[in-house]
């Protein structure tokens, strides 16, 4: 009896500063400056921080729904606008 067994990645909702800042083509120092500036959403845990995927997602489809460019100092999710 063979049993396949098919495992899709599951996407990740967060993503280390190192995948972010390779994701966005920017070094990871570039990337903690402007997160403790607080220009750029982060999640921290520990000592460590975090970069919400759907963070990414979003200001992806803010910048493409707009035509134009997201500054994400002033980038805040649709939820969050108020």
């Amino acid at each position: 009896m063979s049993e396949e067994i098919t495992s899709s990645p599951v996407p990740r909702k967060f993503l280390s500063v190192a995948d972010a800042a390779e994701v966005l083509g920017l070094s990871e120092m570039t990337l903690y400056r402007v997160i403790q500036a607080k220009s750029f959403p982060a999640v921290r845990v520990g000592r460590r921080l975090f970069i919400p995927s759907q963070a990414l997602d979003d200001m992806a489809a803010a910048a493409i729904a707009s035509g134009g460019v997201v500054d994400a100092a002033e980038w805040r999710p649709a939820q969050a606008a108020g």
